[in-house]
C-alpha cells in the first residue's frame, strides 16, 4: 500500500496518476491532495513553506483528488477523514492477504547526548590517571578490591591498611604488627635532626603547612645520616644478604665506596643502645618465621663495632 500525500500547484500527482494506469504502479494507493480550502479564495493564495498556488484549474487540490479518484485511488473526501480511510483500506487488504503482518521492530534507543550526560552527572569524562590501590568509582570504596565496609567490620589494622596500599595485598598479622609497631616508633623523631630543623626553618621563613612540612622528608637522601637513611640501609643489606657476602666482605666492600647507611648514630651505641631498636630486635626474634637478615646486619655491627672503622 502507497500512500500519496499531495498539494495545490504542480502537475507531480498526474504522473503518478499514469504511473498507475501503465501499470508500473501495481499497489493499492491512498491519496489526498491538500489545499481544497483555496477555492474559498476569490484571489490566488500561496499555500505551505515553499508558497504553492494553483496557475490553473488542473493544479488546483480539488482537481487532483478528483482525478486520483478516477484512477481508482482511495481518496477521502475530506483531509479529516484520511486517519479513518488509511485504517480501513489496511485492515481490508490484511483480510484478502495482500498484506501479511510481520513483527514490529522495536526502534533503536538513541543515545543519550554526551554533553546532556555529564550535565546530569550520568557519565564523567576518561580518567588522566589510573590507581591500582583505590578504586571509588562504584557505590563503595575499594582497597585492592577489599570494600571499606570489611576494612571496619573485620577490624583489619591500620597494618594491614597499609600492606593493601603498599603490598597490593594482605599481610600475615606477624607482618602487620611489625607495620604498626614502626609506625608508632617514628612517628615523631624530635626537632633534634637535620630534616625536622628544615621543616622549623621554612615555616618561621612564613611557608604554608604543607610546604613546611614537606621540606622535612624531601631532604632525607642517600646522604642524609647513616641512622636515618632507612632505604639506602635496606638497600645495602638486603643485597649483602641476597649475594652471600660475609660480614667481613660486606664492610670491606663499603669502605671502598660510601659509608654504610643505617649503624651510626651520635649518641646511641652497643654500651647506649636505642631502646626502640632494641625493642624492634625482641619483636623480630620473637614473631617472624626467619630472622636471616637481622642476624647478617647484627654480624656486621660486630665487624664495625669490634674496631672504630668508619663514621658518619
Amino acid at each position: 500500500m502507497l500512500v500519496l500525500l499531495g498539494k495545490v500547484g504542480g502537475i507531480e500527482e498526474y504522473r503518478v496518476i499514469e504511473a498507475v494506469r501503465s501499470g508500473k504502479i501495481k499497489q493499492p494507493n491512498v491519496a489526498w491532495a491538500i489545499g481544497t480550502c483555496a477555492t474559498m479564495f476569490t484571489t490566488g493564495v500561496q499555500l505551505g513553506h515553499a508558497g504553492s498556488m494553483s496557475n490553473s484549474d488542473l493544479e488546483t487540490a480539488d482537481a487532483k483528488n478528483r482525478a486520483m479518484r478516477g484512477a481508482e485511488f482511495v481518496v477521502p473526501d475530506t483531509f479529516e477523514e484520511l486517519p479513518r480511510v488509511l485504517k480501513e483500506t489496511y485492515e481490508d487488504l490484511v483480510r484478502d492477504g495482500t498484506i501479511v503482518r510481520k513483527r514490529e521492530v522495536e526502534p533503536l534507543v538513541i543515545p543519550m547526548d554526551y554533553k546532556w550526560a555529564q550535565e546530569l552527572r550520568l557519565i564523567r569524562k576518561p580518567a588522566a590517571f589510573i590507581s591500582t590501590i583505590s578504586d571509588e568509582r562504584g557505590q563503595e570504596l575499594l582497597y585492592v578490591g577489599m570494600k571499606i565496609s570489611e576494612v571496619f567490620r573485620e577490624d583489619i589494622g591500620r597494618g594491614s591498611v597499609v600492606s593493601l596500599l603498599w603490598f597490593k595485598r594482605r599481610l600475615p598479622p606477624w607482618a602487620t604488627k611489625f607495620v604498626e609497631m614502626v609506625i608508632m616508633l617514628t612517628a615523631d623523631h624530635g626537632p633534634a635532626v637535620s630534616g625536622a630543623m628544615n621543616t622549623i626553618v621554612a615555616t618561621r621563613a612564613g611557608k604554608n603547612l604543607i610546604s613546611s612540612l614537606a621540606s622535612g622528608p624531601l631532604t632525607s637522601g642517600s646522604r642524609f645520616g647513616g641512622a636515618l637513611d632507612l632505604d639506602e640501609a635496606a638497600s645495602m643489606f638486603s643485597n649483602a644478604s641476597e649475594t652471600g657476602s660475609t660480614p667481613r666482605e660486606f664492610v670491606d666492600q663499603a669502605r671502598k665506596n660510601k659509608l654504610i647507611s643505617g649503624i651510626s648514630h651520635k649518641i646511641k651505641s652497643v654500651n647506649n643502645p636505642d631502646l626502640r631498636i632494641e625493642l624492634v630486635k625482641e619483636y623480630v626474634r620473637k614473631s617472624f618465621p626467619s630472622c636471616s637478615l637481622l642476624d647478617d646486619a647484627l654480624a656486621v655491627e660486630k665487624v664495625t663495632t669490634a674496631k672504630k672503622i668508619l663514621s658518619s
